[in-house]
């Protein structure tokens, strides 16, 4: 019984058939995987600059309380914050190269 098993070929797969069939399984997942690589780094270079335009300066005013006797009771300062340009604003300095072409500040 045990010859009869060990020489029985029905239903065998060939391991040439094996061999192609597994290297197109391969090849296919590496292209879809590197389509997935390209599409994910253009939308986080997409939030990036988004991110990048954003402009973060504030300014609030002071204030002055009540007078008593010429002399304010309450005060607080004002306080300025300019937003300046930074290194990856605006697309001109740290564009990732990618199948796509940089977004530009004009929105193209």
């Amino acid at each position: 019984m045990l010859k009869n098993f060990w020489n029985d070929e029905a239903g065998v797969i060939i391991s040439a058939e094996l061999v192609l069939v597994l290297t197109i399984c391969v090849l296919g997942v590496i292209v879809g995987l590197s389509s997935v690589v390209v599409s994910v780094n253009e939308e986080l270079q997409d939030t990036a600059h988004a991110i990048g335009v954003l402009n973060q300066s504030f300014c609030y005013p002071g204030f002055t309380g009540c007078k008593k006797g010429g002399n304010p009771i309450s005060c607080t300062f004002g306080a300025v914050n300019t937003d300046g340009i930074d290194d990856c604003d605006c697309s001109t300095s740290c564009d990732m190269i990618a199948a796509g072409s940089p977004v530009n500040s004009q929105g193209g």
